[in-house]
């Protein structure tokens, strides 16, 4: 666990990072099927956060990169095959979210924050579409937008 995540049990940070499998699957299955696509950029998202990330998230995204294949392939196995039944369960995991951020600065908050909705929107653009264009259907463009997260924002001096 990174400084910027000290003030957090080893539990609400481990909820953090795992929001980032969940994400995944949240946004490459909203429309009822996994895209390799998806999966493969969304792993190489996160690996690109671990060295190419603001400061505070940096050593996050590093964390998440030691099992994010594993726990996105345990999540795939795990959760229901039905779209709305998974999104259902995943949506509560990350409202759960609500309760752990506030605990961080609100710099470090609205980073992470931002960075989930990012997270998200890279996954619902890697396939589909002509030649990237209408990519992202009506929805995964729902689900990126992880409603059930409160948003965090902070004013940079």
């Amino acid at each position: 666990m990174t400084e910027y995540f000290k003030q957090l049990t080893s539990e609400e940070y481990e909820r953090l990072k795992d929001a980032i499998p969940l994400i995944t699957i949240l946004v490459a299955g909203a429309d009822g099927k996994f895209e390799k696509e998806e999966l493969n950029w969304a792993e190489k998202i996160a690996s690109i956060r671990s060295y190419k990330m603001s400061d505070d998230l940096v050593g996050f995204y590093k964390d998440v990169g030691i099992n994010f294949h594993e726990k996105l392939e345990d999540y795939v196995d795990a959760f229901p095959k039905n779209v709305d039944d998974r999104n259902d369960i995943i949506s509560d995991r990350l409202e759960d979210l609500n309760d752990i951020l506030p605990k961080l600065d609100p710099r470090v908050g609205a980073h992470l924050y931002d960075s989930y909705l990012s997270f998200a929107k890279h996954v619902a653009s890697a396939s589909g579409g002509f030649w990237g264009f209408f990519s992202i259907g009506p929805k995964e463009e729902r689900m990126m937008k992880l409603p059930m997260i409160n948003p965090i924002f902070f004013e940079e001096d």
